[in-house]
């Protein structure tokens, strides 16, 4: 069992680092995942649910990377994505790097935010949209932390001034965790 773990890990290691290497335009196009977008997708959907990532990342403020699950709005069958939360102020939101027309978004609002987070366990959870005015930091706590991969997302420079954030907060929604694994201690 060990073993396979070592080579889990030894695996997604590997694809991280070619990941890294390749450019963003074979994971997106048009705000939209590419085959190979969405075949990536998929082992980070897996590796996250299954716990194989750190509960959180190290360095402030704290990230994590999750399976969220959440029932599809036209099929009512259970979709899952690989989603990453930001921590500020001791709660945990999830930030749609891609905008608006993101599967997940939509599938959150029209199940009224009734949602699974997978990460080694399954875990029912609320998520709250966090109004508009309310984003602008919550964005930039997360570019802070997510730039390498979502810098080209969102157009700003991590560095920006909070008024660029409020720019673009339109745009891309926030999901405040509301329960129960904000109230998680890890």
């Amino acid at each position: 069992m060990r073993k396979a773990i070592v080579i889990a890990f030894s695996l997604v290691g590997l694809i991280a680092a070619a990941l890294f290497l390749t450019p963003n335009s074979c994971f997106y196009q048009n705000r939209r995942p590419t085959r190979l977008g969405k075949a990536v997708n998929r082992l980070w959907v897996w590796t996250a649910s299954l716990g194989l990532t750190p509960a959180s990342w190290p360095g402030k403020p704290r990230i994590g990377t999750v399976g969220l699950e959440v029932m599809g709005r036209r099929s009512s069958q259970p979709r899952s994505s690989v989603v990453t939360w930001v921590e500020l102020d001791s709660e945990r939101y999830l930030v749609s790097m891609l905008g608006e027309r993101t599967d997940w978004v939509r599938n959150v609002r029209a199940a009224q935010g009734h949602a699974v987070i997978r990460h080694g366990s399954r875990e029912e959870a609320l998520l709250e949209e966090v109004p508009v005015h309310q984003r602008a930091p919550l964005l930039r706590a997360y570019l802070k932390r997510t730039a390498m991969a979502t810098r080209h997302h969102l157009g700003v420079d991590p560095a920006a001034p909070l008024a660029e954030f409020e720019r673009i907060a339109p745009a891309h929604p926030v999901f405040h965790i509301v329960s129960p694994i904000s109230q998680r201690e890890e």
